[in-house]
């Protein structure tokens, strides 16, 4: 009887023991590894250095304006490329862009004359109705350039000038909606103004094959109807920031100046096919490149991904 009971309490100590072995097993295997200093100076560094995504909003001046992206340090993509040499080097981190909780597409139908005004880039927008004679000096303006513009095509035009329309897009340019007969659609009916932009896009698509995504009103003239009629056909509606004035013909140097004076973050700039834009648009792009904007398209503008 007495063996027994010291047996029991025996077996009681070992099995008391195991537990508290495994015990400190399970939470030896479940505690988090050590951060090295390594480590620790990305993870500071990244806390320094995040840039917090901005959502896309409807502005009560600007109406629509698209979002942008933040960014942060991937810490782990960074330190794998530190960990070798075991030094903190700003030379090797590596980033990664955090997208916005609100897009362009989850606003109700607005029209959108501007950027995003935390993206150093401004686009160039060449609405063409006619004007064909300086088209190609534009062109080699901005093949030289290296900038790529959205043209606005009026669908009419393109029906008489599809060899033109065609090596505009050749040269790599995004190609917009300008409606069929420059009409005043403040004026017009839904369904006149459904058979504006579709008709322009049915001739676009005939002769170049795509379908744009932008419809910019001719004069700018629009109402809520002209939006909502774009949105219906998968298209939102562009106006602009800074117009040129080219139509009143000044003198280039005068239009690049008030231009440029003018241009922001996010400024999208009017022109058409004109002999002072012609004249004038080299001094325009270089000056805005000197000003440290960057140059794209709409798409490009409207992207929430990130220029720097």
């Amino acid at each position: 009887m007495i063996l027994h009971r010291r047996t029991k309490h025996f077996l009681f100590i070992i099995v008391s023991m195991v537990f508290i072995t495994l015990g400190s097993f399970v939470i030896i295997t479940f505690a988090k590894p050590n951060k090295d200093d390594l480590y620790k100076k990305i993870e500071t560094y990244s806390e320094q250095h995040t840039v917090e995504p901005v959502d896309a909003k409807v502005d009560k001046v600007w109406k629509a304006i698209p979002g942008y992206n933040g960014l942060t340090v991937n810490i782990k993509a960074s330190y794998k490329k530190m960990k070798k040499d075991n030094i903190f080097d700003i030379s090797k981190i590596v980033y990664k862009e955090i997208p916005p909780k609100i897009h362009l597409d989850d606003l109700e139908p607005q029209p959108i004359y501007r950027g995003n005004p935390h993206k150093t880039m401004v686009t160039l927008l060449i609405n063409v109705a006619w004007g064909n004679e300086y088209i190609p000096p534009i062109l080699k303006t901005l093949e030289n350039q290296e900038v790529k513009a959205t043209f606005f095509f009026d669908g009419s035009w393109v029906k008489n000038n599809p060899d033109l329309a065609e090596l505009i897009y050749k040269e790599g340019h995004e190609i917009g909606n300008h409606a069929y007969s420059h009409p005043d659609l403040q004026k017009r009916s839904k369904d006149e103004t459904m058979e504006e932009i579709k008709k322009t896009n049915d001739v676009i698509q005939a002769t170049l094959g795509i379908k744009p995504l932008w419809f910019a009103p001719p004069s700018g003239s629009f109402n809520q109807e002209t939006i909502n009629v774009a949105h219906e056909l998968n298209m939102k509606t562009i106006l602009w920031t800074v117009d040129t004035v080219d139509w009143k013909k000044p003198s280039p140097s005068e239009m690049v100046t008030r231009v440029v004076s003018k241009v922001e973050n996010g400024s999208m700039i009017l022109m058409h096919p004109t002999q002072p834009v012609a004249e004038g648009l080299d001094s325009m792009i270089a000056a805005i490149k000197a000003k440290k904007f960057k140059l794209g398209t709409v798409s490009d503008l409207m992207s929430e991904k990130r220029v720097d």
